[in-house]
């Protein structure tokens, strides 16, 4: 089974469940709540078709587009659950990696610079 994630489609979280042939896919809202709700929605698509952590031989998750935050937690967690099960993580575009002594993560391709901590209009 190969799981996908896409953080990327704001304001909406896009998780897919493959096994080659057919395709499950769970499309929910979370807009400025990608965090809190990545995990459940991937939990709740395994619980739906009855399969287990084990079975996922593959993560694949969307590294370019989409706000600086929501791409972050898209990647993250990807890298994160591949890591944890001991599986490959693929990127959907581009070929950004990372090697670390675990094993191997997608690096995320971000538009431009955070706007963190910048504050607009006039100073406090």
């Amino acid at each position: 089974m190969i799981l996908t994630i896409d953080t990327t489609i704001e304001p909406d979280i896009l998780v897919s469940l493959s096994d080659g042939t057919k395709n499950y896919t769970k499309r929910v809202a979370a807009p400025r709540q990608q965090a809190e709700k990545l995990l459940p929605t991937i939990t709740q698509i395994l619980k739906s078709k009855k399969v287990s952590w084990k079975k996922i031989k593959e993560i694949r998750v969307q590294n370019q587009g989409g706000n600086f935050t929501s791409l972050r937690i898209g990647v993250l967690t990807a890298n994160a659950l591949a890591y944890a099960l001991g599986i490959k993580v693929e990127s959907l575009e581009g070929e950004e990696f990372f090697d670390f002594k675990g094993g191997r993560a997608v690096k995320p391709e971000y538009k431009g610079d955070p706007n963190i901590g910048k504050k607009k209009g006039p100073a406090c």
